[in-house]
């Protein structure tokens, strides 16, 4: 067999190597305290000493962007789905109270190509900088029979840091807690199954009257919000006692993470900004309206338990609409009680 082996069976090498240059400065844009070593070693180092915590909790988070990417591909858009994998672990130990340190990622396709995957990367490098966690290591595996030449999947984990009195883990819940909502930027990374099935038929430069001027793949891509430089102060002030993230499974899946089992939220349906793409959806999907929150995040990406005397200094510090949304009260009957 001849020295090109590898390359007769798809696998390219040297476009690998070229992956490797092309993203470099990207990684560079994500460079914190703590950070060690260079791309391209064996394992990513973090040094926690040059950390200011006393008690440190390591949390970590692991999550992939799920059919998502199907869109990505479809509309050959790829500078922002690394941005979703990125929120979709930071805002996962965030919601613990952790502040993320750093991310790893895992690329795997069928047919290695730099520019497309340099794409790729510069999305998981803006995420990073956004979560304020630095890029230290990664893998790219091209796998040809495995994936579609244009195929590609992604996934990563972030790890993070908190102080271990500072924890968020629902033990701090009570009745009587505040319900505050945070903005989502639109479907973020769940329930893309369903969302490719509606609009199956759409080429995705639609304008859908609901969508207000806004081409279709534009807000399907739209990349999932990061919250954690608007909710790190809050955890590191006190100020709050529980925090879901909505993804998979909506309210009704997510909202009863972050309190104990005697415990339920009441939400004013009414408060919520709910956001034009999910009355599209309903609309063009046919999806009972009760349905929607057991799927969707509706316009709230994360949710935070607070004591009513904490609400005004949160609406202080967060330079963004705070959504006042419902309340804990004793559990009846279901977890979460919509009004």
């Amino acid at each position: 067999m001849s020295k090109n082996a590898y390359a007769q069976s798809g696998v390219d090498v040297e476009a690998g190597y070229e992956v490797v240059e092309r993203i470099k400065k990207h990684v560079a844009r994500t460079e914190r305290l703590g950070v060690m070593g260079s791309l391209g070693g064996f394992g990513g180092m973090f040094d926690l000493t040059q950390l200011d915590v006393k008690e440190p909790v390591l949390i970590s988070g692991t999550d992939g962007v799920g059919t998502k990417l199907m869109l990505a591909i479809q509309y050959d858009k790829h500078d922002t789905i690394g941005q979703d994998c990125v929120a979709m672990c930071v805002n996962d130990i965030i919601a613990a109270g952790a502040e993320p340190l750093y991310f790893l990622d895992y690329i795997a396709t069928g047919k290695n190509e730099p520019a497309k995957l340099e794409q790729v990367v510069a999305g998981v490098a803006e995420g990073c900088v956004q979560a304020g966690c630095g890029l230290i290591g990664g893998e790219t595996a091209e796998m040809p029979g495995m994936y579609g030449q244009d195929d590609y999947d992604l996934a990563g984990f972030a790890v993070g840091v908190a102080e271990k009195s500072q924890i968020i883990d629902g033990s701090k819940v009570a009745e009587g807690d505040v319900l505050l909502g945070l903005a989502s930027s639109g479907i973020h990374s769940n329930g893309y199954s369903l969302v490719r099935r509606i609009f199956a038929d759409y080429t995705g430069e639609e304008v859908l009257p609901e969508l207000e001027g806004k081409k279709l793949k534009e807000v399907l891509l739209e990349p999932t919000r990061i919250y954690v430089q608007s909710v790190l102060p809050l955890v590191k002030e006190g100020l709050v006692n529980g925090i879901a993230h909505i993804t998979g499974g909506g309210f009704i899946e997510n909202v009863p993470r972050m309190f104990a089992d005697h415990l339920a939220a009441e939400i004013v349906e009414s408060h919520i900004p709910v956001l034009p793409i999910f009355k599209a959806l309903e609309k063009y999907g046919q999806i009972n309206h009760d349905e929607m929150f057991e799927i969707f995040n509706m316009g709230i990406g994360l949710m935070m338990a607070v004591k009513p005397e904490h609400v005004a200094r949160i609406k202080e510090l967060l330079d963004e609409p705070v959504y006042e949304i419902g309340r804990i009260v004793k559990k009846d009957s279901a977890s979460v009680v919509m009004k």
